[in-house]
């Protein structure tokens, strides 16, 4: 049982963060909120990450490219250009770690007022930290598996945030259906997702990528949009008015 909860506690949080505070936050800047509490969530991304911790200025940079490019061939992450998700995965690394490592400069346009803390990022990206990561992620098992299969778990543990990547970069751009028509393959492939907390409803987010809810339908839930409100409410952040929808073209939305 406490593997169990170790797991989906890792899974969830992991995530929550990856479409709170990198994605939404970092690359979008659907809200705003104080200097400290953009260092809290922040850290609280280095915390939940741990050693697959992803760089919010390499996330931010990479992601806004994919929103430029969308399905072309200078998309860095498109499953149209990789016949297999492994393969997008190591393309997507190599891109990333040209900007997360500055090894590479990007376009003025992607890098403007990205979240960015060197000093976060060269402690959580050296070695000896996500060695200690993974070491403490296989001492938890080693206390508290009882059966041979979990430790089949343990390995999802060091490259979580890439796992989730990978789930919806593929998934997003191939399984689903399409509320809105446009020149990109996205879709949504979850009505309710309770697997990356809103970052399934891919289709939704292309046509509208500067609206915090990723829902637009009467039948679909973005969680991470719900805990949003409640930041929003308590002061913590400050939500930017979203775009209003026209329900007919909502409703009348093109599907596949």
């Amino acid at each position: 049982m406490a593997i169990a909860f170790f797991f989906v506690g890792h899974w969830v949080s992991s995530v929550f963060f990856q479409t709170f505070f990198l994605h939404r936050y970092g690359a979008h800047k659907q809200f705003t909120m104080s200097k400290r509490w953009e260092r809290f969530f922040h850290l609280c991304t280095y915390l939940t990450q741990g050693s697959s911790f992803l760089s919010a200025r390499g996330y931010a940079i990479l992601h806004r490219m994919h929103h430029a490019f969308s399905d072309t061939e200078r998309d860095p992450h498109s499953p149209e250009n990789h016949p297999d998700v492994f393969r997008m995965m190591l393309a997507t690394k190599k891109r990333y770690d040209a900007f997360a490592y500055r090894r590479e400069t990007p376009e003025p346009r992607f890098e403007k007022d990205v979240p960015d803390w060197p000093a976060l990022d060269r402690f959580s990206q050296s070695w000896p930290m996500r060695i200690t990561w993974i070491l403490g992620y296989t001492a938890f098992y080693a206390a508290f598996a009882t059966q041979w299969w979990m430790w089949l778990l343990l390995p999802a543990h060091f490259v979580m945030g890439p796992i989730h990547g990978a789930i919806v970069n593929w998934c997003g751009h191939r399984y689903g259906y399409r509320n809105f028509e446009s020149d990109d393959v996205s879709r949504n492939t979850l009505v309710f997702d309770f697997l990356t907390l809103g970052e399934l409803f891919q289709n939704n987010h292309h046509k509208y990528a500067m609206r915090a809810n990723f829902a637009v339908r009467w039948f679909e839930v973005d969680p991470t949009y719900h805990v949003m409100r409640v930041l929003g409410w308590a002061g913590i952040i400050e939500l930017k008015p979203m775009r209003a929808l026209d329900e007919a073209e909502v409703g009348g939305a093109a599907a596949e």
